[in-house]
């Protein structure tokens, strides 16, 4: 049986390990995403630590891989499993060099989503060393997030429950009466002369708000010079789903001179929203010059498909 033959859902770990690796050489990247989601599930959620642990193991061991889009996921998922036998596999991606930046950027992310105090002097070595300024701004995310998690501040905040179950690289701003006004929010978002965690928590806060008003004050970030920031802006249109950011998602996915790491989440935010006239703007990029933008592309027609199904969920994509 190949591997696209298997019955994701019901295979073992050492199935969903076999397709998630591409062991057979031809396994097809959406279903290799679908393996890595369930192998996610177990590694969160499963009650049985040992097991749990041998599919994170099998998760990681998918770092070794070519595919820069998956790798960033498989970064992206080990962050999100809560569990600290994460760690280890990620600081050792986020000090190889050899790995692409997205990448690398994910590892970072994920520590900060673990709250690992251990990788706080990692942590900062790259904050400050790095040449790459993508990784050295998630750094100094993830090392505010790790202090912020431990402080007595974030035990005295008030945070409006949010829909959205995902660890953020911020928490959204505590709940008042400045927070709840959308064109503040906006102000502090866009202030490039505020520390970054306060305006990605300012992000967070208007995508939990979620009305078209403050969607469309999101989309105002897109102006913002730094990539990270931008990737970041697409990835909570993606949570979203609201209709109103499909045109300033198509703008960024068409713009060439863009940088991967952004178009990619644009593409994967519009396979998510998954209305009529994301299909045809998606299938134009399957033959984009950018590798990541075109595996993002077969990606979100599988989440397209997927949400215009009677399936009930697909695992969120970052």
């Amino acid at each position: 049986m190949s591997a696209d033959e298997v019955n994701i859902d019901t295979a073992s770990l050492e199935e969903l390990r076999d397709i998630l690796i591409n062991k057979t050489g031809n396994t097809k990247l959406a279903n290799r995403f679908r393996a890595l989601f369930n192998l996610k599930s177990v590694g969160s959620e499963d009650s049985d630590k040992e097991r749990a642990h041998k599919a994170i193991k099998y998760i990681a061991e998918c770092f070794n891989d070519d595919s820069e889009l998956l790798k960033h996921e498989v970064a992206y998922v080990l962050g999100q499993t809560k569990d600290l036998y994460a760690a280890p596999y990620l600081r050792e991606v986020l000090e190889n060099d050899n790995q692409q930046c997205m990448v690398r950027h994910e590892a970072a992310e994920a520590l900060g989503a673990l709250g690992d105090k251990e990788s706080l002097p990692l942590l900062e070595k790259y904050f400050k060393e790095d040449p790459l300024l993508e990784i050295r701004q998630t750094c100094e995310l993830a090392i505010e997030r790790i202090h912020w998690e431990n402080s007595e501040k974030a035990k005295n905040e008030v945070l409006e429950k949010s829909l959205y179950t995902s660890i953020d690289p911020a928490p959204p701003l505590a709940t008042n009466d400045s927070t709840s006004k959308v064109e503040k929010l906006k102000e502090i978002l866009n202030d490039q002369d505020k520390p970054l965690f306060k305006r990605y928590r300012a992000m967070f806060r208007l995508r939990d708000i979620g009305t078209d008003e403050a969607c469309l004050a999101l989309a105002s970030g897109f102006d913002d010079p730094s990539a990270l920031f931008k990737h970041e802006i697409a990835y909570v249109f993606g949570q979203m789903c609201n209709p109103v950011t499909v045109p300033s998602l198509i703008k960024v996915l068409q713009d060439e001179s863009e940088a991967g790491m952004v178009r990619h989440e644009a593409a994967e935010a519009l396979g998510s929203i998954a209305t009529d006239e994301c299909l045809p703007v998606l299938q134009s990029f399957l033959n984009d010059s950018e590798p990541v933008v075109r595996d993002s592309a077969i990606v979100a027609l599988d989440m397209y498909e997927y949400e215009n199904s009677n399936e009930l969920e697909y695992a969120t994509v970052k």
